[in-house]
């Protein structure tokens, strides 16, 4: 990887690690579902009458649209608005991988390495962990329902990242505007009935400062730039190169909310945090041959030879992940 591409990757995760206090200062000032909403009407409008349609069914455009989209980011605002922290968020979300192994078993009959169950398991004990530390202190059971929120969150997530794979081939950023598209309605309607019609007016009504910061943030750089960004490494080195610098997220997550936000897990939160991190990253292990090595290697320097917005992006095959 060159290092243009490198410093690239590092701010992707940069930018994904303090998406997560942007999301907390727009909760200041907005309810959750508003807030998605607000996002990705911003992320679809108005590139969606710029940017051509992907070459993938409505069906595939929606379904990652609702789950991928919509409930992960309906149920993470939601976790987020209901007390959990910020870096804490970052790092329960990633039991996505968790999910989907186990959706990927069960529905599409993959077979998992032994190193992604190896990942898994520790993955389920960092949960377990993170939520025995939640528990501690007087918070009690109340701390629990935002955590389960955001593991909900994750296996949201998760479908949609399996749904996502009957896309691949398809132009990444066409995915992420059109597929955006599916979010407002439905997630204004589900606020509009939780909240009332009455508390979702008086949200669009004093739309103040932090909004407007969060959701061109996280509408802005986390989607747009970032996917963007993320699409285009993918297109140009094989996922094992690519993928570990979202590893990174939590961690950078974590810090960023304890720095701006003062959000500082305590000691089992941490260490929770840390098994459930390297679960993910032994998840990732894969083995190699001779052959993926030298084939690797060249397609890096092919691609690394390409212009840097030239080359469609791309959804990474199920089977290298």
């Amino acid at each position: 990887m060159t290092p243009r591409h490198l410093l690239l990757g590092l701010l992707v995760a940069l930018i994904w690690g303090v998406n997560f206090v942007a999301i907390d200062l727009g909760l200041r000032d907005t309810l959750p579902l508003v807030l998605v909403a607000l996002r990705f009407s911003l992320v679809a409008v108005p590139l969606v009458f710029f940017v051509p349609k992907p070459d993938a069914p409505w069906r595939v455009i929606i379904g990652i649209g609702l789950f991928m989209s919509a409930g992960q980011f309906g149920l993470l605002f939601t976790a987020m608005h209901l007390g959990l922290p910020a870096g804490l968020a970052a790092v329960v979300l990633q039991c996505q991988m968790i999910f989907t192994l186990v959706i990927g078993v069960v529905a599409l009959r993959e077979r998992p390495t032994r190193m992604q169950l190896l990942g898994a398991l520790l993955g389920v004990a960092g949960l377990g962990v993170v939520a025995v530390g939640r528990l501690e202190g007087t918070a009690g059971f109340g701390a629990i329902v935002p955590f389960l929120i955001c593991v909900a969150a994750g296996l949201s997530w998760a479908i949609g990242n399996v749904i996502s794979r009957s896309a691949a081939g398809a132009n990444g950023f066409g995915i992420v505007v059109w597929s955006a598209l599916v979010v407002p309605l439905p997630v204004l309607a589900l606020s509009l009935l939780l909240d009332g019609p009455s508390a979702v007016g008086d949200a669009f009504a004093t739309i103040g400062w932090q909004t407007i910061v969060s959701v061109a943030y996280t509408a802005g750089f986390a989607s747009l730039v970032g996917y963007t960004i993320w699409n285009m490494l993918l297109g140009r080195y094989p996922a094992s190169l690519v993928a570990p610098f979202a590893l990174l997220t939590p961690p950078i997550g974590l810090a960023a909310a304890a720095l701006a936000l003062g959000q500082v897990p305590n000691t089992l939160e941490l260490a929770g945090s840390a098994l459930l991190v390297g679960g993910v990253a032994v998840g990732q292990v894969r083995r190699w041959s001779r052959r993926a090595d030298t084939r690797s290697g060249a397609d890096a320097a092919a691609r690394a030879e390409a212009s840097d917005w030239g080359v469609d992006p791309i959804t990474v095959d199920a089977r290298r992940s």
